[in-house]
């Protein structure tokens, strides 16, 4: 199973019941398909960038969850179709960052300098004879 993130834009006119039963119906959809829902996270009404079929406003819903690839298409298939959702969007998420961690770990220890080798100096050395400047100014040091 991956993880996805569901974001639903649904019309701001409906009553709080309706836009709620809509966001019980897809994430009932998915645990029927054999998914498991991760987290819902209301965002509240906020105002579209731009007008959306005469709408001005959308309702904003985050859900997260694991299912099956097949789940997401017909997920998105009914989501499509229904004239409550003014737009949404399906993404993959990464796994969990303590999964990604050990990765990490190992890269920065190869890309670690070895504790024998001494610091160099902060500031900037100039060999003199890779100078540009004219012999004379060296010389009058």
């Amino acid at each position: 199973m991956r993880r996805y993130e569901l974001m639903l834009v649904l019309r701001a006119d409906l009553p709080d019941e309706r836009i709620q039963a809509l966001v019980d119906r897809v994430t009932r959809s998915l645990i029927v398909a054999g998914g498991q829902i991760v987290k819902v996270s209301p965002w509240g009404r906020r105002r579209l960038a731009y007008p959306i079929g005469n709408q001005r406003e959308g309702s904003y819903h985050i859900v997260v969850f694991e299912t099956a690839p097949d789940a997401v298409i017909e997920l998105e298939r009914s989501l499509l179709i229904s004239e409550e959702v003014l737009r949404h969007l399906i993404t993959r998420v990464e796994r969990p960052a303590r999964v990604r961690r050990a990765a990490v770990d190992v890269v920065e220890e190869e890309i670690a300098p070895p504790a024998e080798e001494p610091e160099e100096p902060v500031g900037e050395r100039i060999d003199e004879s890779e100078s540009e400047a004219a012999p004379a100014a060296i010389e009058s040091d």
